[in-house]
């Protein structure tokens, strides 16, 4: 493990020179690639750097031990020793997660696409309210969001929404909140108390470019129709929403977000090209039984991740066993334990499989 950390510290200090020649800053497109690089190396760099202090604090102890020290010394001297020697431990666990490898959609912005699935109007209306949660998520995460399509029910629920989330380490953070999300609650229409259950479906799908998946025009059919619902002077009147079908693999994705045409069209295609891209992701995933095993449920939309139970005001994750009682602040986004929970659990998974 040290000599690949080692050779990673040549390599971040040979870039960090090199990002300094006017040739590479004059090229931009280098010296853009060039800093991505400083950053990925740059959190294993300072934590080796930590960890090389602390054994030379250590060696330092040792050496102050062999000297004839008073009382008050010995003890100070003693008591470095052992909280650096405490530290060395958690440190190399620290550098074994930076040097896992990681996704190369980490980075990625995502699209968002919430379905209400079991429970009719209450499943739509939970939808609703998971929809709210994400946007409050980004909100406190400093992201931007942007409407990609969405289909009410007329009572403030949600048959379908999808959007997108734009800020560094989107996906990262929120590719484990694919799959089936239950409620557990009694419904506003309920008056003898019954607690109902419904479910909503979640598809986190990192933002595909060109280079990640390459659409054919002729596998695409184009269909245009007017719009529906909330909008502005072109709703109902212009053909200004735009339907996708990719013959292929059947797949449909509609937009009306937006008056132009033009627009509804790009933003369609953008959500095509992610569902594409996340159909060939789960094709990998698939394939790689090992790597399957220690993940805790990215990507597969029919496994049951996680009940939120209104009653009891707590939410529990099924993959790990985790049980939260702040409902309310859940649902206002704060998905911090939640989501480190997770993480902290899969990078844990990999790094036992890396042993073996």
């Amino acid at each position: 493990m040290f000599d690949q950390i080692k050779e990673l510290v040549v390599k971040f200090e040979n870039i960090s020179a090199k990002v300094n020649e006017p040739a590479v800053i004059a090229d931009q497109v280098t010296w853009r690639a060039l800093m991505k690089e400083i950053s990925t190396l740059s959190p294993i760099v300072e934590k080796y750097k930590e960890y090389k202090t602390v054994l030379t604090a250590i060696d330092d102890s040792l050496l102050m031990l062999e000297e004839k020290l008073d009382d008050d010394m010995l003890a100070l001297v003693k008591e470095e020793l052992s909280d650096n020697k405490k530290r060395v431990e958690p440190l190399e666990e620290e550098l074994k997660i930076l040097l896992l490898p990681t996704d190369p959609n980490d980075e990625k912005n995502v699209i968002v696409e919430i379905r209400g699935g079991a429970g009719g109007d209450e499943a739509a209306l939970f939808a609703a309210d998971l929809y709210r949660m994400y946007h409050r998520f980004a909100e406190r995460s400093k992201w931007k969001t942007e409407l990609m399509d969405i289909n009410e029910n007329g009572i403030g629920g949600f048959k379908e929404a999808i959007f997108m989330l734009k800020g560094d380490g989107a996906y990262s953070r929120l590719k484990y909140e694919s799959g089936v999300h239950r409620v557990q609650r009694v419904p506003d229409t309920e008056s003898s108390g019954r607690i109902h259950t419904s479910t909503v479906t979640v598809a986190i799908m990192p933002e595909a470019e060109d280079v990640d998946v390459e659409v054919n025009p002729n596998d695409v059919k184009v269909d245009v129709f007017r719009s529906s619902g909330n909008g502005g002077q072109s709703v109902n009147t212009t053909d200004s929403a735009v339907r996708l079908t990719h013959l292929p693999t059947g797949i449909v994705v509609s937009c009306q977000d937006e008056k132009s045409q033009l627009k509804n069209k790009d933003k369609a295609m953008k959500v095509l090209r992610a569902k594409l891209y996340e159909l060939e992701l789960n094709k990998q995933k698939a394939l790689i039984a090992a790597e399957k095993k220690s993940q805790v449920g990215t990507g597969d939309r029919s496994e049951r991740i996680r009940t939120y139970n209104f009653p009891q005001g707590r939410v529990t994750d099924h993959r790990v066993g985790l049980t939260v009682h702040k409902l309310e602040q859940v649902l206002d986004g704060d998905l911090e334990e939640i989501i480190s929970t997770l993480t902290t659990f899969d990078q844990t998974e990999k790094l036992k499989n890396n042993v073996g």
